[in-house]
């Protein structure tokens, strides 16, 4: 089994950054492919971002892509969702979640999650 534990959201207005990350407890964190999600109240858990074990395939989804970077470090157990030129629309509880094999952009594919951080964009 995996902990997962994000970090990193805040408010912030239109046009700035933020660096998300999650902390994973286990010995075996490399052996998970990971990825960010995020909902909106209202809205169903949206794919941001996935990374597989070795951190060499990435995909992100197509409200993000150009603005979000989606890494990891094995040695040290995490993985960061940088997100750039953020926009009120990115405002959502953002998660990060885990997966053995495969690399995927699904949500229900995901057997391990956060407990979610706030991103809130202003205009």
């Amino acid at each position: 089994q995996v902990q997962l534990v994000e970090s990193g959201g805040g408010l912030v207005q239109a046009g700035a950054s933020l660096r998300l990350s999650c902390a994973a407890s286990g010995r075996t964190f490399s052996s998970y492919a990971m990825g960010w999600f995020r909902q909106a109240p209202g809205k169903e858990r949206e794919f941001v971002a996935a990374i597989s074990t070795g951190g060499f395939i990435v995909y992100y989804g197509d409200s993000v892509k150009g603005r979000c970077t989606i890494s990891r470090d094995n040695t040290k157990n995490t993985v960061v969702l940088q997100m750039n030129s953020l926009k009120p629309e990115d405002t959502a509880v953002y998660y990060c979640a885990a997966k053995t094999v495969s690399t995927s952009r699904i949500v229900n594919d995901y057997n391990y999650w956060g407990q979610g951080t706030q991103v809130t964009v202003s205009s």
